[in-house]
């Protein structure tokens, strides 16, 4: 069991099953990934860097994708969501949409490959 499967094990069921689905989903789209820690907080890893790390706080739910840059890329696609550098908030009932997911997982693994 990696850091963030156990992180995960904490969870309310409705979080964990959403966190799950983007971890899923995270594996699928970079195979390579491993379970570990950035920045102190159960993450992916891809190349020893971070790429996603999802987190609850007491009043919302939080996706890292370790970088402004990243989440700037999709920023005008999330009206209604709360962002700052590296981080949107969200909610179980106000999900992130999928395509962003897929598409904050994919510009990371570009960001990270062209370091």
């Amino acid at each position: 069991m990696g850091d963030v499967t156990e992180y995960y094990a904490t969870l309310p069921a409705d979080v964990r099953e959403l966190f799950d689905g983007m971890r899923r989903r995270a594996l699928e789209l970079v195979p390579d990934a491993v379970e570990g820690r950035s920045y102190g907080m159960p993450a992916l890893l891809y190349r020893g860097k971070g790429l996603l790390s999802t987190m609850q706080a007491k009043t919302h739910l939080a996706v890292y994708p370790f970088s402004g840059t990243v989440v700037g890329q999709v920023a005008d696609r999330l009206p209604g969501f709360s962002l700052s550098s590296g981080t949107i908030r969200f909610s179980v009932d106000h999900p992130l949409p999928a395509e962003v997911v897929d598409d904050l997982i994919e510009l990371r693994v570009r960001e990270i490959d062209g370091a």
